[in-house]
């Protein structure tokens, strides 16, 4: 973890680093987690913004959500999985299956809104999609990426 206040959250606050050969067993000793995929803070500057913001959160939310931070190296690994498609982002989920995803930066009452709302016993479990992505069409041939 290169940047000071990504190191910040795993000295100071206690945020735990997971990767591939971690996550199950984090995820299996927490309830409800809050992952925070970072991206690279040289390239994204709204991380270090949703580094600040994460101790809030923690706070918060005490003792309901444990807090992870993906380690860089897995990112690009974990990300299908948690269907994270922007850095940085916050994923919530219900033992190992994600309950929402919060790219980027928010306002404080949607991530307390969001946040709560995932946490209710009866918050759906987002699908992953299944099938192409995009479908088109050249001269009678379908292409799907």
């Amino acid at each position: 973890m290169p940047s000071p206040l990504l190191r910040a959250l795993r000295d100071k606050h206690g945020v735990a680093e997971v990767d591939e050969a971690s996550i199950d067993a984090f995820l299996a000793d927490a309830p409800h987690a809050l992952l925070f995929f970072a991206g690279d803070p040289a390239q994204r500057s709204e991380t270090h913004d949703v580094a600040v913001i994460l101790p809030q959160l923690i706070a918060a939310f005490t003792g309901r959500l444990a807090p992870a931070i993906v380690a860089p190296a897995a990112e690009t690994a974990l990300a299908r999985r948690f269907l994270v498609g922007v850095y940085p982002s916050l994923v919530v989920t219900r033992g190992a299956d994600p309950v929402g995803v919060l790219p980027k930066v928010w306002d404080w009452a949607d991530y307390c809104a969001r946040i709560n709302g995932w946490l209710r016993p009866d918050a759906p479990v987002l699908e992953r999609p299944t099938g192409p992505r995009v479908s088109i069409t050249f001269s009678g041939e379908e292409t799907t990426a």
